[in-house]
């Protein structure tokens, strides 16, 4: 079990959809209720599971690394958020996370290391068949997770 850390925190795991927005949002509101801060926490994908997912070619033609464009795409991510949310402040102080590996279990270890006091994360919320078969990060993060677990739709 996770112990509670004395610098206390929300970590929002994101994948740069409507529904990662709306969750960075909704943690934004609870943070400034609780006054924690954010951790916003980008798992690039491992290129054995998921090859070109991140494929960029620059001005000049060349191939970007995986880990750089995932930065870029970052950073503009949260600046798009704050640029249509300008009334919430927390969109200015956030701290970021850019990890290699699959999603489900680096999450967790960075829960395990950063110790937050709550998990916000967006989902699509798929049904039937393919959730049948797959199941979605967000079910398997809130089975497995030591800390309470909220899910957001866009």
């Amino acid at each position: 079990m996770v112990a509670k850390s004395s610098n206390k925190s929300i970590l929002v795991p994101v994948d740069f959809s409507a529904h990662s927005e709306a969750a960075l949002l909704k943690a934004c509101e609870l943070a400034e209720c609780t006054k924690q801060k954010i951790i916003v926490l980008h798992v690039v994908h491992d290129p054995g599971e998921m090859p070109g997912y991140y494929a960029k070619v620059t001005k000049k033609k060349m191939l970007v690394r995986m880990e750089d464009a995932a930065k870029e795409m970052l950073d503009e991510f949260i600046e798009q958020a704050a640029e249509k949310h300008p009334d919430i402040k927390g969109l200015k102080h956030l701290e970021t996370m850019l990890i290699l590996g699959l999603p489900v279990t680096r999450i967790l270890q960075v829960i395990e290391k950063k110790q937050p006091s709550m998990v916000v994360m967006g989902s699509q919320g798929r049904t039937g068949l393919s959730h049948l078969l797959i199941g979605s990060k967000a079910e398997q993060l809130v089975r497995l997770c030591p800390v309470p677990v909220t899910i957001v739709k866009a």
